[in-house]
């Protein structure tokens, strides 16, 4: 879900994904599970994580068209 959010431009890149606590409230799942899935983002190269900050969208991760000329 998170994945599809990030590549429908749901979260852009550079912006916050939703914290751990966020994620066990939306999902309904073990903080564990929101653990694992945001470690897997992160090795995967689609967010990185700033200390003391959260997870954040990698960028190159804009699926947005260039405007037209």
């Amino acid at each position: 879900m998170l994945r599809a959010r990030i590549a429908d431009g749901t979260y852009p890149p550079d912006t916050r994904v939703p914290s751990l606590v966020q994620l066990t409230a939306e999902f309904g799942v073990a903080s564990v599970t929101a653990q694992k899935a945001l470690r897997h983002l992160r090795e995967e190269g689609d967010t990185y994580t700033v200390q003391g900050l959260g997870s954040f969208v990698a960028p190159g991760h804009d699926k947005t068209p260039p405007p037209s000329p």
